[in-house]
């Protein structure tokens, strides 16, 4: 059994005959590391026959006194049996290498709930065991987003459904929504690179307004290069002319039927018939004037909604950036882009799609999960992050450094 450097083919080959591995375990990930700086290299652990059993992509970066090595999502495993010796021997290629610390954020699901969050299978302590029982230090299990990457994700088998029966998977609040969302005349599209401030401009908007740090478009840009293919930056549009045009006519045949009823000898059945033309009449009357509105500020064009980014991979599609404009709620757009990422993966052959980050709290007060919570999908949560020190004495000593020098520049 051999702790190893391996080529970007043998990656490969061994990722894609697992079962479960992030975006952030692939070679598209590793140029972009390396794009924005990192050194990257491809590790690997093999069985007594040469057969490599676990995998990963490990980046560094320099730090004060040394590196900081981190595994992201990983490593990727076909045999979890291996994983111990696999992360002793780590440990010690850390060393080696010089970093002053070293960072493991396994992939591995520690326990499923249902899509209300009860659980349904038990704790797998003994993951966390695999690491600690050897030195590793755990942070703990937690909720929301520690250093800004969740724990939690919502996820959606896609396994034996089609583009037809995907929307009777949603659930009872999730189907009328997206049905409703497919009214409008929304437009659903690819962004080209060259479009990518449209994408940036939006996300930059959602980010200032819900206070999270945005990624810059550069970033965008060079994530754009180096997934090609097996990255969408989808967004959804909608021409306010062509919408009023729609509803204007669908309210004309509204009033026809109204019409019919009025000429007809009127019964019960039939007043209450006409109660509830007249009403829907009403909510015409009511959208026709805040689309005017909509039509005088924003013009004859195709007005951004909302925007998205899918990232493709052979075990599972990511949901990993958004944006929307909170003035156009109405419109559902954000729904229709959820619906287009399904049926594209179950065209691309993609089992599950991973919704990613919600709080791990179900007491109500996590809008995002009950927005994912229309789709029907479960819960996952992965176990954190494991820290070890190869050289702890020097790591506390500097960090201390850093301390007091930070207290004199204030």
């Amino acid at each position: 059994m051999t702790f190893t450097r391996i080529t970007e083919d043998e990656f490969i080959a061994h990722a894609n005959r697992a079962t479960q591995r992030s975006f952030m375990q692939t070679p598209e990930m590793a140029h972009l590391l390396q794009k924005r700086g990192a050194e990257v290299e491809y590790i690997g652990y093999t069985d007594e026959k040469g057969n490599i059993q676990v995998s990963a992509v490990l980046y560094s970066l320099p730090m004060t006194g040394g590196l900081h090595m981190e595994i992201n999502s990983g490593p990727v495993s076909t045999d979890s049996s291996y994983l111990q010796p696999f992360y002793k021997a780590l440990q010690g290629y850390a060393k080696e290498k010089g970093a002053l610390e070293l960072l493991v954020k396994p992939y591995e699901i520690y326990q499923s709930f249902d899509n209300n969050g009860q659980p349904t299978t038990p704790e797998h302590k003994d993951m966390i065991a695999t690491l600690t029982d050897i030195g590793y230090q755990f942070d703990g299990l937690q909720t929301g987003y520690p250093e800004g990457e969740p724990n939690w994700h919502y996820v959606k088998s896609l396994e034996g459904l089609t583009e037809e029966s995907l929307l009777n998977s949603f659930s009872k609040k999730g189907k009328p929504l997206v049905k409703k969302a497919n009214t409008f005349g929304i437009k659903i599209r690819k962004l080209t690179r060259d479009e990518l401030s449209i994408f940036k401009e939006i996300t930059t908007a959602t980010s200032e307004r819900r206070e999270y740090r945005d990624k810059s478009l550069e970033y965008y840009q060079k994530l754009y290069d180096s997934f090609g293919e097996n990255a969408e930056f989808m967004v959804a549009t909608l021409n306010f002319q062509d919408y009023l045009t729609s509803i204007e006519k669908e309210h004309q045949q509204l009033l026809k039927k109204i019409e019919k009823l009025e000429q007809r000898p009127t019964t019960t059945k039939q007043q209450n018939q006409l109660r509830e033309l007249s009403s829907q009449s009403d909510t015409f009357h009511v959208r026709k004037q805040e689309t005017q509105l909509f039509l005088e500020k924003y013009g004859n064009t195709d007005q951004l909604l909302a925007a998205s980014l899918f990232l493709y991979t052979p075990q599972e599609t990511t949901y990993l950036f958004s944006g929307s404009y909170p003035e156009f709620n109405k419109f559902y757009a954000p729904a229709l882009l959820q619906e287009y990422v399904l049926k594209e993966s179950i065209k691309r052959g993609i089992p599950s799609y991973n919704f990613l980050g919600i709080d791990g709290l179900f007491d109500g007060s996590d809008g995002v999960l009950r927005f994912k919570q229309n789709f029907n999908g479960f819960v996952v949560r992965r176990m954190g992050t494991f820290r070890y020190y190869p050289s702890p004495l020097k790591y506390k000593l500097l960090q201390g450094i850093k301390q007091v020098l930070a207290r004199f520049r204030k």
